[in-house]
């Protein structure tokens, strides 16, 4: 457990970049500090491994005040990931996991064969270790990095906003990764971000902190979404709260309907037969995983990959509501499509009956 207690930080000339903070970060969970731009966050999470020392107040890890610590001891147990990865350029893939093993005292087989096993487990191939950063994409630098902090199995970690330098689908990868990768290994975790969707999603719980350092709310994402300490809180979340809400209740037995579908590379005539005068007809792939909509009406040649339409979104069975009824609303149908865990189609729901579900939930809760 990592605990604040009225922590100041102020530089030279009075301005204060952290303004009496006190907060808990439970051991195991993700604590997400979040906020508008000179809110102290980075500055919060440095003195926690006192890259950055605090002017007042105490920073404890599992009781252990850290000031009474020694820096680089404190700092080897503790895994530090930052934007972009911060490796070093002229080590290998492997030299640059091994690094805080080896300046443990670990000998050189050890270290590498930790960093073999951790290349593994963040999803990159063994024959990238032999590479350099500079021959790897930023996503897989990003992964790189998140191995190196966990080399040397350091019970806390700090990330600060690793995930913000990568394009939007690359950081919704790693994003999910980071959360299958936390489930198995449970570290305490400080997590640095200024996007309240990415705070959302991956915070077991999210601290808001206003310009000057200070706490607003720290609250579960779904306690937050749904009751806003004041208006500051309820500004910086957005006026979308409601629907991201949604994330957090699981969808019941929606009733799911069976969807007519063919197969790519079935023939124009096979398609429209099977669409029976529907305008859009959903196609699957040989083992049965949503590919896609086309229009049978415009097709001239077998169902190939150019004619599908891919905007829809695919929700889990047994998933969120947001994601089911995204699923609705995105889909040119607007009929969502379900899959089961191993991506294989179960049917369609439709919006309204999401809705429904919707409307029904509250009444429930209350009663």
């Amino acid at each position: 457990m990592i605990r604040f207690t009225d922590v100041t930080k102020v530089y030279p000339g009075g301005t204060v970049a952290v303004g009496g903070l006190s907060l808990r970060a439970p051991s195991g969970k993700i604590t997400v500090l979040v906020g508008p731009s000179g809110c102290g966050k980075t500055t919060s999470l440095r003195m926690i491994n006192r890259m950055i020392e605090p002017t007042s107040g105490t920073i404890e890890i599992d009781g252990r005040d850290t000031s009474g610590l020694e820096p680089n001891e404190l700092r080897r147990g503790i895994g530090y990931v930052i934007q972009s990865g911060g490796l070093f350029p002229h080590r290998t893939i492997l030299d640059n996991i091994a690094t805080v093993p080896l300046l443990l005292g670990w000998d050189r087989r050890r270290a590498r064969a930790r960093a073999h096993e951790l290349l593994e487990r963040v999803g990159l191939a063994p024959e990238l270790g032999r590479r350099y950063p500079n021959q790897l994409s930023g996503g897989q630098q990003q992964r790189v990095g998140v191995a190196r902090a966990l080399a040397a199995d350091p019970p806390v970690m700090l990330m600060d906003e690793p995930f913000s330098a990568v394009d939007p689908v690359v950081r919704e990868q790693l994003q999910d990764e980071f959360l299958r990768l936390q489930a198995d290994i449970g570290k305490t975790i400080v997590f640095v971000t200024h996007d309240i969707d990415e705070a959302i999603k991956l915070g077991d719980q999210v601290a808001v902190l206003r310009v000057g350092g200070t706490l607003a709310q720290l609250a579960a994402p779904a306690d937050l979404l749904a009751d806003p300490a004041d208006d500051f809180v309820a500004d910086f979340l957005g006026r979308d709260r409601g629907y991201r809400g949604l994330a957090f209740t699981e969808a019941p037995a929606l009733p799911v309907t069976r969807e007519p579908t063919v197969r790519l590379g079935a023939g124009a005539d096979e398609a429209r037969r099977v669409a029976a005068g529907e305008e859009w007809l959903l196609v699957v792939d040989a083992d049965g995983a949503p590919a896609g909509w086309v229009r049978p009406s415009a097709l001239v040649a077998p169902v190939g990959p150019d004619d599908l339409h891919r905007g829809g979104t695919v929700a889990r069975v047994g998933g969120s509501l947001r994601a089911a009824l995204d699923a609705a609303l995105s889909a040119p149908s607007r009929r969502g499509v379900l899959a089961d865990d191993d991506g294989r189609l179960v049917g369609t729901v439709r919006a309204q009956d999401v809705l429904a579900e919707i409307e029904r939930e509250p009444s429930e809760a209350a009663s």
